[in-house]
This record gives C-alpha cells, sequence and structure tokens, in this order.
C-alpha cells in the first residue's frame, strides 16, 4: 500500500496536473489592439483574445495597466482587461516559459480583484434596501462634503422662489431641478451607470477579471504569491459560496482558481494576522466546498471532488475538513455511480488521497454504504484511464489493511478472487488483498481452521 507522503504539503514534489487550460474570456468578440497601446474608445463587449502581443508589453506598460483598472472608466477598464487577457493566454500544453508573472507586478492582483467586488458590492436583491446613513459632519452647513449640496442647494432655492400662488408648479419645477443636478454625474460618456445596463457591464468586467486571475493560476511563477493572497482566496471563496445567486461563469472561473493553487493552500490564512476584506472563516470556505460538492453541475461537483483531493494532502487543513468526513464520503461514493468518467475519477483521487490520512478515513469509508461495490464497479468496467482503476484497487487494499473492516470486506472474497484472476492488470494488488484477508492470524477463519486443524 502506498503511504501518505507528509513533504507533499511543502510543494517539493511536483505539483498536481492542472485542470483544463487557460482561456480568453467568453464574454465578448475580438479583443481590442492592446499590442499598439490600447483603442481608447474600445466598447466593453470587446472582451476576448484575437490577436498576440510581445511579452515586453507588460514590463513596458505596467504602471498604465493597473491605474487604468483603478480608474473606474469603461474605456480604460476594457482596454486593461484586454491586455491582461491576451498576456495571460496559453495555448494547450504550453509551459509559457517566457510568461510575465503579472501576479508580481505591484498592485495588479489587488487591482483585478476590486473589479470583481466592485460588482458584488452592487450584485445585491433588487427588494435590498440599504439602511440610512448618519451624517453628522457639516450638518448645519449648506454643502456638506457628502453629496448633498444639490439637494440643499435646490431646497433653498426652491424656498427663495416660493411666493404666492406659486402653489405646486414651483414644487415641481425645484424636484425636476433637483433631479437635474444630481443625475449630472452619470451622464458622463466614460462611466458607469447604476441602471440595467451599467449592472450588466460591471458584471461582464467582472466575469474577464476572474478569467484572468483564473489564468494566472496556472502560471507557475504565480502560485506561491496568489496561494498566499489573503485578499484573493476571501474572494474566490466568496463566489463560489453564493453560488445561487452569482454568475455561473465567474463561479466556475473562481472555483478552477482555487483547484490549481489547493496543492499550496493552507486554510489557516483566514485566521492569520494578514489583513482581512470579507472576513472569511475556514468553516465557511469548507462549507462553499460542501455546497459545490454537492451541485447538480457536473463541472462544479467534479472539481470540488479534486479540490478536496488536494487540500487534504497538506496535514494542516486536516482539522477543518475531517469534521465533514462522513457528508463528504457519501457524495463521493455518490459521484462513483455515475456514468460520467470524469466524475468518477474526481471521486476516486478525492478517496485515495482521503484514505491515507488515518485509520478512522479507512474506518469510515468502508461502512459507507456501496462504497466497496462502486469501487469494485470502477476496476471491473474498467475506467477508460488505468491510472484511475489503479488507485481505485489501491483504495480496496487500504480498506483491507484495516483489521475491523476484514470481516466486512471477507464477504466480497469471491469477488476479489475473480478480478484476480481475469484482469492481470491488477493482480499484484488482488493477491496481496486477498493474503490479508485470509493469512492473517487475527482473522477469524484462519482461528477456526487452527483449532479444528482444518
Amino acid at each position: 500500500m502506498q503511504k501518505r507522503e507528509p513533504g507533499k504539503a511543502g510543494g517539493s514534489n511536483p505539483t498536481p496536473a492542472k485542470r483544463g487550460r487557460p482561456f480568453g474570456s467568453t464574454t465578448g468578440g475580438a479583443a481590442s489592439s492592446a499590442s499598439a497601446g490600447g483603442d481608447s474608445a474600445a466598447p466593453a463587449s470587446l472582451l476576448g483574445p484575437s490577436i498576440q502581443v510581445p511579452t515586453s508589453f507588460a514590463d513596458q506598460n505596467n504602471k498604465r495597466i493597473v491605474l487604468a483598472l483603478q480608474s473606474g472608466l469603461k474605456s480604460e477598464l476594457t482596454w486593461a482587461l484586454n491586455a491582461l487577457t491576451l498576456l495571460s493566454f496559453k495555448e494547450k500544453d504550453d509551459l509559457r516559459r517566457d510568461a510575465t508573472p503579472l501576479a508580481k507586478i505591484p498592485g495588479l492582483l489587488d487591482a483585478l480583484l476590486q473589479v470583481i467586488d466592485d460588482w458584488r458590492d452592487i450584485a445585491l436583491p433588487r427588494d435590498f434596501t440599504k439602511p440610512a446613513r448618519v451624517r453628522t459632519l457639516g450638518a448645519n452647513s449648506v454643502v456638506t462634503g457628502f453629496g448633498n449640496e444639490y439637494e440643499a442647494l435646490s431646497s433653498t432655492d426652491a424656498l427663495s422662489q416660493k411666493g404666492p400662488g406659486s402653489g405646486s408648479s414651483n414644487t415641481e419645477a425645484s424636484s425636476r431641478k433637483k433631479q437635474r443636478s444630481v443625475e449630472w454625474w452619470f451622464d458622463e460618456d466614460g462611466l458607469f451607470n447604476l441602471d440595467e445596463e451599467g449592472r450588466a457591464e460591471k458584471q461582464q468586467c467582472a466575469v474577464a477579471a476572474s478569467n484572468i486571475i483564473r489564468n494566472f493560476s496556472f502560471m507557475p511563477d504565480n502560485e506561491v504569491i496568489m496561494a498566499q493572497h489573503r485578499h484573493c482566496l476571501e474572494t474566490v471563496f466568496q463566489c463560489i459560496e453564493d453560488h445561487n445567486t452569482e454568475d455561473e461563469e465567474l463561479i466556475t472561473n473562481a472555483l478552477e482558481t482555487i483547484v490549481n493553487l489547493a496543492p499550496l493552500l493552507d486554510l489557516r490564512i483566514f485566521s492569520s494576522s494578514k489583513q482581512s476584506y470579507i472576513k472569511m472563516t475556514e468553516k465557511r470556505a469548507v462549507q462553499a466546498i460542501m455546497g459545490m460538492l454537492g451541485s447538480s453541475v457536473k463541472a462544479w461537483h467534479c472539481a470540488a471532488a479534486e479540490l478536496l483531493g488536494r487540500l487534504i494532502i497538506n496535514p494542516d487543513n486536516e482539522p477543518f475538513l475531517l469534521p465533514s468526513a462522513l457528508q463528504i464520503y457519501k457524495r463521493l461514493v455518490d459521484l462513483l455511480s455515475l456514468p460520467a468518467v470524469d466524475a468518477q475519477a474526481a471521486a476516486v483521487g478525492a478517496l485515495y488521497n482521503l484514505t491515507e490520512v488515518n485509520m478512522d478515513c479507512r474506518l469510515k469509508l468502508a461502512s459507507e454504504r456501496w462504497a466497496v461495490d462502486r469501487l469494485f464497479k470502477v476496476v471491473r468496467a474498467p475506467h477508460p484511464v488505468p491510472e484511475v482503476c489503479r488507485k481505485a484497487a489501491m483504495i480496496l487494499e487500504s480498506l483491507v489493511s484495516e483489521p475491523q473492516n476484514r470481516a466486512m470486506l471477507l464477504a466480497h472474497e469471491s469477488t476479489f478472487a475473480e478480478i484476480l484472476m481475469s484482469d492481470g492488470r491488477h493482480s499484484d494488488t488482488f493477491a496481496r488483498i486477498l493474503y490479508e484477508l485470509t493469512s492473517r492470524p487475527n482473522n477469524k477463519v484462519t482461528t477456526a481452521r487452527g483449532v479444528w486443524g482444518m
């Protein structure tokens, strides 16, 4: 049986393979001409790669990119998102040795996260009403500095112009004047409105930013920085936590970012002394993962299963994940029964790492109904990926290694023998399993044979 290696959490061993590949944002069509320095009139809908840019582009324009993201102007924000989408894009199997470590550009990751946070600040139910804000500073002044000066001036003008016979006509005029004076700020073409169109544009920019952050997580130079960046982790975990109301593409990007960073992720970061923006906790993070694991969307529950298998490699994450072990095992065993081969592979990979944690994990999995039968199904089907079948057989060997499980697994002795005789690829593993079941001194059948001389 392959034992668990404590050194995996430290990153000394090769990092597990990344999921999928980075891709350009699917929210729009061709990108603006980033290599030419950016088109200031590029519409917000043009998000996505269509041209190649030189690798020196980020070095020459890194400050401008960060300032453009922070500006809040449509044209600048669109140019920056298009440029970063192109710079973070890579083809399949491209190692990107010449890729710019974009997460190392000062302030870039925080600026991208702010784009997502700006969207999430307004992504509220329409019937949600913010409580009134108490304004005490400059309460006796006409101009308060809090944006009420137009209301104050309009009301003053209305009172000064009101005279005999003015009636409702003066009141209506003053209300129209007040409305115009307040709305002038939103008439600027380069700013985002707060109407439905503006909300849609903000959402589109947030999805594009999440796609760039996802692409960052594929670059080895960015992994350590992002895995230790509390604001980044809080933002992506909050996105998957709100999977019932948030944009689906934003959730998928956030989930795949966490999966890529999982081998280096320590959940204790949420209780560390690093500055917190969202007050995410370890318990909330695990609950968010469990919500994804129970989702009916195949891409989400497969990614969540893979995420659990990678997180448990780090022993520091065990105290936060093991309290939910029974629910995790139940759901992973359910995934084994699905006809989708990728769901079976994700579940087997997670169970393989979980059974290597301690004896309690092996006992709980063995007692889970249908667990052994469905592991047999993966081996006997067989799964199209030989490595998945090998891991399923290794899980069964781990379960047999516990004396308390042998009596229950002895009921499957004929199945073990059948696979041993029919499948040469796993004959060594199942030979060891049968030896554990029938030849150990603490086995009840062996003891009876010794007593009666059979």
